[in-house]
């Protein structure tokens, strides 16, 4: 493989990766789906739903905001009974944020609502070629260059 494959890979992420790009998808995944619950909340919901219960620091570092906005997105979610706060069984100190059971239900709709979504683009795809994709795209996440911290050496 060539330098070019490298720059193939990255222009193509960095347009899926895009902030407006994931805003707009995460309106039509949440749509209709209460106050609470829109592009702004996604990330946290879709987060837990990953993870499991956490802090409100620890999700931070997962769903890329800071704790204060994990925070105040996670009281909007829990006045609409999506999420609860919990203590953290092992340090009694600590706030755990975990769904709820309509939390999880909610997640449940989003997450299929975003498989539709997928299925659907590939709906012209040989059925092969699509799950070719899947399979190198797991691969690529499990195996690829995201797994481990960026060497100083590629930088340049």
């Amino acid at each position: 493989m060539n330098n070019e494959t490298g720059h193939e890979i990255a222009d193509a992420l960095g347009d899926l990766l895009k902030r407006t790009l994931r805003a707009g998808l995460y309106r039509a995944l949440t749509e209709d789906l209460g106050e609470a619950v829109d592009e702004v909340t996604y990330p946290v919901l879709s987060g837990l739903a990953r993870t499991g219960p956490r802090s409100a620091a620890d999700l931070a570092a997962d769903v890329g905001l800071d704790r204060s906005g994990v925070s105040r997105r996670a009281s909007r979610l829990e006045a609409a009974g999506l999420v609860r706060r919990e203590q953290d069984p092992t340090d009694r100190r600590a706030v755990l944020l975990t769904l709820t059971p309509r939390g999880a239900r909610t997640v449940e709709i989003m997450r299929q609502r975003l498989a539709s979504h997928i299925e659907a683009s590939l709906d012209s795809w040989p059925p092969e070629e699509a799950r070719s994709f899947a399979a190198h795209l797991r691969r690529f996440v499990d195996e690829g260059p995201f797994t481990e911290p960026v060497d100083p050496r590629w930088r340049q």
